[in-house]
């Protein structure tokens, strides 16, 4: 989405990295919590980082050949946590608010983590995944909602997650008057936007189309632990 932008238009690449950061910034805390910070450096890290992210200067290092923005972040991150470890107790941040951070979301989200993850590494990597089909999810939601289509989605979602109905298919069509012939049409028109849309938001953060199948199989590979 940067990349898109271009130098040419460094207002919208602004924007697309925004967008981007307020997308991922759990991924980002969640590690910086993994590291030892508490809660309150955590979300002052993360606040901090994009700020530095955001500066003019900083986004001339994101290059297309670079790769991924999953990559491009938690190394910008660690090199800026090295720098930040530095210049600790040297002055109090006063860094502001560039991104939404919901103090109390994450740290409900932090404690329902397992503890006996292997390495803040490895949490980032499946947070990130998570982040990016919660993205898929909700824009697959709001579109069905602006087609007036909020009640159907809200019956079929189970077919997201893999998860099986408590009611089959003859049930669910009784309940939205409609055939079952027509609701299994629908479930299989549904994954295939949720896969359409999963394939959009990895394109985003991706250098090029070619590795769009790479980022797919390591982001599944990390949910799958």
């Amino acid at each position: 989405m940067v990349l898109a932008a271009g130098h040419r238009e460094p207002g919208r690449a602004r924007a697309a990295l925004a967008t981007l950061c307020q997308t991922y910034w759990y991924p980002l805390y969640a590690y910086v919590r993994h590291r030892g910070r508490s809660p309150h450096d955590a979300q002052d890290l993360t606040q901090a980082f994009f700020v530095h992210l955001l500066e003019k200067n900083a986004l001339c290092h994101i290059q297309r050949e670079g790769g991924k923005f999953r990559s491009y972040l938690l190394t910008a991150l660690n090199h800026f946590l090295v720098d930040e470890w530095k210049k600790a107790h040297a002055q109090k941040r006063d860094v502001g608010q560039v991104v939404s951070l919901d103090a109390q979301e994450a740290e409900t989200r932090f404690g329902r983590e397992p503890a006996d993850i292997a390495t803040p590494e490895r949490l980032f990597q499946q947070n990130w995944a998570l982040a990016l089909l919660d993205s898929v999810y909700e824009r697959l939601r709001l579109e069905y909602e602006g087609g007036g289509k909020a009640r159907l989605f809200e019956e079929l979602r189970f077919c997201l997650t893999g998860e099986r109905s408590s009611l089959p298919y003859v049930e669910l069509a009784k309940r939205l008057k409609l055939t079952e012939s027509v609701v299994k049409v629908t479930v299989h028109r549904l994954r295939q936007r949720y896969r359409e849309l999963l394939r959009e938001e990895v394109a985003h953060t991706v250098a090029s189309k070619d590795e769009i199948e790479d980022e797919l199989r390591s982001l599944f590979r990390a949910l799958a632990g």
